[in-house]
């Protein structure tokens, strides 16, 4: 499957690009993974937000949070993949992307991120280790995990 990459910030998204990325998010964090939570936490507009298209489809989405909004450094969050395209790879290659972007806009200050425990193996194989003690968010045991930038 051929990804198409787009960084943009929040207030250059479009109203459809915005309604976009709010529908994807809430169809997996709120319905699909049955946990209310408040989606639009205020985050988003200090954020970049990467969008991952596979023939005009929104296929996945990420943001990266600017460093000291959510963590000292940099945080990758509201990693996912739509339904439709999860068991081709496309969620490697998303973080794989994020990444390198920001490693690239923020260097040499490392990332965090707040990671569903269940996926922990999955950030370890991308060079992420555990920063404390799994807990509970929204119902979902998350862990915190750092990269050195």
């Amino acid at each position: 499957m051929q990804l198409q990459f787009k960084w943009t910030r929040f207030d250059a998204l479009s109203a459809l690009e915005v309604y976009a990325l709010i529908q994807a998010r809430e169809s997996v964090f709120v319905v699909e993974q049955q946990c209310p939570y408040q989606e639009a936490d205020g985050l988003d507009l200090q954020a970049w937000h990467l969008t991952a298209r596979v023939g005009g489809a929104l296929a996945a989405c990420a943001r990266v949070v600017d460093p000291g909004l959510k963590y000292v450094q940099p945080s990758i969050g509201r990693v996912m993949t739509m339904q439709d395209f999860r068991a081709h790879g496309l969620g490697r290659s998303l973080m794989q992307e994020a990444i390198r972007f920001t490693h690239q806009a923020f260097p040499g200050q490392g990332i965090k991120i707040g990671a569903q425990a269940r996926l922990q193996a999955f950030y370890a194989s991308l060079g992420f280790v555990p920063d404390g003690q799994p807990y509970d968010e929204d119902g979902i045991a998350h862990i915190d995990m750092t990269k050195a930038g």
